[in-house]
């Protein structure tokens, strides 16, 4: 026979248990009790990191804690990724991601060292940034039925401008040539800055880009715009139709931008993350600095934001086959 257990060494081992078990709400309940870290796979002064920093400063207030901003950029984003992808789990490390690294570059490049649904936690989507096409001041069109009619009268004569090959904005236009069964020559530039340039100058004739970009210079006279490339109208110019509208039924482009932790993360801190960056980008004062930028508030749960990237990874990769886009 086995010697029974004395009474304190029961009480001992019932002490370890509930130590063991304790310990990981313990920590969620402590948190955050140090400093939190934003990745973003963008230089400092692109849209992705001023948001960042906007969104760093308001939790930094809510939470009690530093909250700061690590620029990682390369890759259209992915470096980022793949560094926030293979951090611990813990909450003190999150990712501001756009569009490319879960959506477009998974498609894109052969071997990334993530997945996009696999290897996150998805806490909110944070803000839309939609797109727009503007053509140069002499390109005789006016609206999208006018392009489209100019470009089969004249296959592959007229030209696009892109950010750069596999972008969102090259990506857009192949979108757009396959709905409408229209052919353009596609120009990539190595950013819109470079792209506007020589719409402006009148070298090549239309470009989608962001509306944070695009705006001001349909503002000054030097592009035209055509239409918004989202399945809705923009805030930011609600008298502006949808390309949808004006006669490509189902098109939607456009860019976004998701807070998001390392698969793994306690939900509880997802779920409190949510809670706070949601609060924090409906107050006025938010609202009011994201449609200054060209972006528009969103929000989601962490399930609707996960469909979301699953849905985007789909529609982006048609949009990379169809076009036969390829990185090495």
């Amino acid at each position: 026979m086995f010697p029974s257990p004395s009474w304190r060494h029961l009480r001992a081992a019932a002490a370890v248990a509930c130590a063991v078990f304790a310990a990981p709400a313990l920590a969620q309940s402590d948190y955050p009790n140090k400093s939190i870290k934003i990745i973003v796979g963008f230089p400092p002064g692109q849209a992705t990191d001023v948001i960042a920093r906007l969104l760093a400063e308001k939790l930094t207030t809510v939470l009690g804690q530093p909250v700061v901003v690590d620029n990682k950029p390369g890759q259209g984003g992915s470096i980022g990724a793949a560094a926030a992808a293979k951090s611990p789990a813990d909450g003190y490390t999150m990712l501001l991601s756009a569009t490319a690294p879960l959506a477009t570059n998974p498609n894109l490049y052969k071997d990334l060292p993530y997945e996009p649904v696999r290897d996150f936690a998805p806490i909110t989507l944070v803000t839309n940034l939609p797109f727009v096409l503007v053509a140069r001041p002499g390109l005789p069109v006016t609206n999208i039925r006018d392009l489209v009619a100019l470009a089969k009268a004249q296959p592959g004569k007229l030209t696009f401008a892109s950010s750069g090959n596999g972008s969102t904005s090259h990506l857009s236009m192949e979108m757009f040539k396959t709905a409408t069964g229209t052919d353009f020559r596609h120009i990539p530039y190595k950013g819109s800055p470079q792209a506007f340039t020589d719409v402006i100058a009148e070298q090549v004739d239309v470009v989608f880009d962001t509306a944070v970009y695009a705006l001001p210079q349909v503002r000054a006279g030097r592009v035209k715009l055509l239409a918004v490339a989202s399945s809705k109208r923009s805030a930011l110019i609600p008298d502006v139709a949808t390309i949808a509208e004006q006669g490509v039924p189902g098109y939607d482009s456009g860019a976004w931008l998701g807070a998001l932790f390392p698969a793994g993360t306690p939900s509880a801190i997802v779920n409190r993350l949510n809670a706070e960056i949601i609060k924090i980008v409906r107050t006025p004062d938010m609202s009011e600095r994201l449609n200054k930028l060209g972006g528009e508030p969103l929000s989601s749960t962490p399930e609707e934001f996960s469909a979301h990237i699953k849905s985007e990874l789909r529609k982006w990769g048609k949009a990379v086959v169809d076009a036969g886009v390829k990185i090495e």
